[in-house]
């Protein structure tokens, strides 16, 4: 079976140096966009399922049962906070004699919690610059290949002296390809990012939700309940 004039073996003999490299790079941003959005898509089911656990540990009996459901899940940003904020309130009580013992317990557990935020964040906005990077520079990078392939296939046809419509159109045709790669590299990526953006919004709220409850719990729940309830005053 022979290949057609418009065949992707048939476009890639045609080309320069310039054109195979275009079409190079375009299927390498291809391949790492595709990669990260598989990547990440993975890890963003995993901690959605890790959210179960979270609701579990305020079901638990007592805390030390409440980490125990939280260790059962490999990286889970919920038993990191938990664990750093048992560790903060430990160490503010210990060492009361360092620089962060003029803080009160509730501004120092908010810091180091607010560090296990970010650190979570980090991990679930990691990749994505490259998928903002991808669908940003694809369809310009596609459009340099066009520019680049019209601009010798018009040289070839002066050069030639036939400038009829069926030596133009398959030169400039070929060309456009270049554009098409571009686009179908660029909209996947862009898709992808704004679906991971719209779901790592949704882990960091319900983390953020987390954080606050447990950050009430080590400043007032924790202790308030084992103390007896106070008699009310009575009116004069």
């Amino acid at each position: 079976m022979t290949e057609t004039n418009y065949s992707v073996a048939h476009l890639w003999a045609q080309g320069d140096s310039v054109n195979r490299s275009v079409a190079v790079l375009l299927l390498l941003m291809s391949l790492a966009s595709w990669s990260v959005m598989l990547i990440k898509a993975w890890t963003l089911w995993r901690m959605r399922r890790q959210v179960d656990s979270a609701q579990a540990f305020w079901h638990a009996t007592s805390y030390e049962q409440g980490v125990q459901l939280l260790a059962a899940h490999a990286d889970n940003p919920f038993h990191d906070l938990v664990s750093r904020g048992h560790e903060a309130a430990q160490h503010h009580s210990d060492k009361q004699n360092e620089l962060h013992g003029v803080l009160n317990l509730s501004d120092w557990l908010m810091s180091c919690l607010r560090q296990s935020l970010d650190d979570s964040a980090s991990r679930l906005q990691s990749g994505l610059s490259i998928l903002a990077s991808v669908g940003s520079t694809a369809p310009f990078i596609g459009l340099f290949g066009t520019v680049w392939g019209i601009y010798h296939a018009l040289i070839s046809i002066s050069a030639s002296g036939q400038a009829s419509i069926d030596k133009v159109a398959g030169p400039v045709g070929e060309s456009l390809v270049m554009t098409a790669m571009g686009l179908a590299v660029a909209i996947p990526a862009v898709l992808g990012y704004n679906a991971l953006v719209r779901g790592n919004k949704g882990v960091m709220g319900k983390l953020k939700h987390f954080a606050h409850d447990l950050h009430a719990y080590l400043v007032v729940g924790k202790s308030a309940r084992h103390q007896a309830p106070r008699p009310l005053k009575q009116v004069a």
